[in-house]
């Protein structure tokens, strides 16, 4: 077997027990606050990592990445601040995690969880080299370790089972910041955020662009979950 047959080639299935399982697994992640905020961190990055790359394609300047302890996060481009690359880049955010769920449902309903694993990799390191904080920096190693750990420790099994709490987190964990993002815009504590932010690019209001998120990520949820289900 060659090494690309290896890594991108199907891997066994699991049972339907798995799939269900580790979908309650992520609910309860998502849903638990305890559990939300250390988890929160990953979706972060993925939210970050989905502005710098889009800004990448849209053709502007990435400056930098950084991330808080209080899982928010800040994409540094320089371009033009008006314009179809600015609206992108400031619509990828929100819609990246669930968008990112979709791509891995689609590995995993493949059978392709070693890919899986490698995007998640590249992901991260494409990050880091960006990153401009400590914590930042924290954040992202702590969860490039649990990658590492699982892919080079875990039996298929476990890797498999973890591919799938990868992929129902990102596809659940992708709705939750919109609600919490549309509730901070009720006390007006989120006067610079992307809606607001997309508000003011294009003249449509704040809360279309909150409503246009929460579409792009139920609807994304609803399809993985027919490939992960069906």
């Amino acid at each position: 077997m060659s090494v690309w047959d290896s890594i991108f080639g199907p891997q066994s299935e699991p049972p339907d027990t798995v799939v269900l399982v580790t979908a309650g697994i992520a609910l309860v992640v998502v849903f638990v606050s305890a559990l939300w905020r250390p988890a929160r961190n990953v979706i972060t990055i993925v939210h970050e990592a989905g502005h710098a790359l889009v800004a990448l394609l849209a053709g502007r300047r990435l400056s930098g990445i950084r991330l808080h302890s209080d899982t928010s996060g800040l994409t540094l481009t320089r371009g033009k601040p008006h314009g179809p690359g600015m609206v992108c880049t400031a619509l990828a955010g929100y819609v990246a995690p669930s968008l990112l769920g979709l791509l891995f449902a689609a590995l995993v309903g493949a059978d392709r969880v070693a890919g899986l694993l490698i995007v998640c990799a590249v992901l991260l390191l494409g990050v880091l080299i960006m990153v401009r904080n400590a914590f930042g920096v924290f954040s992202v190693l702590v969860t490039g370790a649990v990658l590492v750990g699982v892919s080079w420790v875990a039996t298929d099994d476990i890797q498999s089972a973890f591919a799938y709490v990868i992929t129902w987190f990102l596809l659940l964990g992708g709705i939750r910041p919109v609600f919490e993002l549309q509730r901070k815009r009720w006390r007006r504590r989120a006067r610079d955020s992307d809606a607001d932010q997309l508000a003011r690019l294009t003249g449509a209001p704040g809360v279309f662009w909150v409503a246009m998120f929460l579409m792009i990520n139920l609807g994304s949820l609803v399809l993985a979950g027919s490939w992960l289900l069906g």
